[in-house]
């Protein structure tokens, strides 16, 4: 027992460290919902601070970015009980990085309004990307980079930076459970809802759950800084969306609903190199089968979600080769591999014209908590750990056709380590698919 503790300890402060971090590399709106509940959590620990701090150093290595050293902080409820400040910062020898943000904030005079900002600036040693079918015609009889069909080899990989920058604004809407006040207030027992759920019964957005729209406007700019060809861009793009989460608690969801649509633009501005439009769509559902004997929830978890780009084109040349024209980039559209989809293939892997992706997972909290009295890691609110196994299959294809996306589909599966820390998710999955077997470490479920 003793050891088991350890190993979950040690376990447990790889992943939150590292965490903080990924939590900035990865831009915020990437294969997760635009929107989100406004939350006031009360987590009833014996602590009568009303906001949660976290400081943690942290060190991480991998065969591209070598080993780096950094630091990362969250600040929570300090100044509005929904609102979440945090920074980070890392080097190593060839890489670094820094970024931050401000989450949740509701605009002074306003009641509905909420505004956060949030961004990171790295430069990276080898950084890969599945692409290039843009740059260059790819000869007839030859897969696009990222397509379906593609191989694992096509890739571009250079030392350079990438850069990204969001503002987001939304207004929670007067309907549902929102229809008094726009912030939905919890209370936690370890970790578990105990006060009345804002959703997870009948789905009737005007008397149940809460519905949110949402405003972003999204900067990127990567660099490959190959010695003969230099190679970066930019896309300065709006996103227009509409969020409809009927769930029960949405940090946990144990029942209920969620939805969300989408509807994004780039029309060219400042110096942004593609015109390009993109439509998606996403919903998610959660069954509670109750608690057992090691188990204080069992819940299974479904996801299914769909883009498309109408602005997508093939140009040819006179010997059959193709280039994509009016493309989402390969990390915003019709995407799938990575932390959110397709865990089991590198991100970004595969992009096109469009998308089709569904996965299961099923969550088991445990009762047990080896932490809860060390008294060094209280400062934590850790509250439970939780083991998930989940199986996922998506496709992406040239047309939005069910012939085209539901043959030849990709699939992986894996297990996960979570943990609910001071009213946020933090999670280490390990996916399996044909291609490879990784290892990911990021803030909130996937869905």
């Amino acid at each position: 027992m003793v050891l088991m503790r350890v190993l979950f300890v040690r376990c447990y402060l790889m992943i939150l460290s590292v965490s903080l971090l990924m939590m900035w590399l990865i831009p915020k709106g990437i294969a997760a919902p635009g929107a989100s509940v406004k939350t006031r959590i009360d987590l009833s620990h014996s602590s009568s601070k009303k906001f949660q701090t976290l400081i943690l150093p942290y060190v991480f290595s991998t065969d591209s970015l070598g080993v780096n050293f950094g630091v990362g902080g969250m600040l929570k409820g300090a100044f509005q009980e929904q609102m979440t400040m945090g920074a980070t910062a890392f080097a190593g020898e060839e890489s670094q990085g820094a970024g931050g943000g401000v989450w949740n904030y509701r605009i002074t005079a306003t009641e509905r309004f909420y505004l956060s900002a949030y961004g990171f600036f790295g430069y990276y040693p080898d950084q890969r990307a599945y692409t290039g079918g843009s740059l260059d015609f790819t000869p007839a009889g030859t897969p696009l980079p990222g397509s379906n069909a593609s191989s694992n080899d096509q890739y571009l990989e250079a030392d350079g930076a990438s850069n990204w920058f969001d503002v987001k604004l939304e207004y929670v809407l007067p309907l549902g459970r929102a229809k008094q006040n726009p912030l939905m207030s919890y209370r936690l027992k370890n970790g578990l809802l105990v006060s009345s759920p804002t959703g997870g019964g009948k789905w009737d957005p005007l008397s149940t759950g809460v519905t949110i729209a949402v405003l972003r406007q999204f900067n990127r700019y990567q660099s490959f800084d190959f010695d003969s060809n230099p190679i970066d861009g930019s896309i300065r793009a709006l996103e227009l969306g509409l969020l409809y989460d009927n769930t029960d608690f949405p940090v946990n969801p144990s029942q209920g609903n969620r939805q969300y649509i989408a509807y994004s633009q780039d029309i060219s501005w400042l110096d942004s190199d593609y015109q390009w439009t993109f439509l998606d769509a996403e919903m998610s559902q959660y069954f509670s089968f109750g608690e057992s004997e090691y188990a204080s929830q069992r819940i299974v978890a479904l996801n299914f979600w769909t883009g498309y780009s109408p602005s997508w084109a093939l140009e040819y040349d006179g010997q059959g080769g193709r280039k994509i024209i009016d493309n989402a980039p390969y990390n915003e559209g019709a995407t799938l591999g990575g932390f959110y989809r397709l865990r089991g293939y590198d991100q970004n892997r595969f992009s096109s014209q469009s998308a089709i992706y569904g996965t299961a997972e099923y969550r088991y909290t445990l009762k047990y908590n080896p932490v809860e009295d060390i008294n060094w890691l209280r400062f934590l609110h850790l509250d439970w750990f939780q083991l998930v196994g989940f199986v996922e299959a998506g496709r992406v294809a040239e047309h939005y056709s069910a012939t085209d996306l539901l043959s030849n589909v990709k699939v992986d599966y894996g297990f996960s380590l979570r943990a609910l820390t001071a009213g946020i998710v933090v999670r280490a999955d390990i996916a399996h698919s044909n291609e490879a077997t990784n290892a990911w470490v990021m803030i909130n479920h996937p869905f």
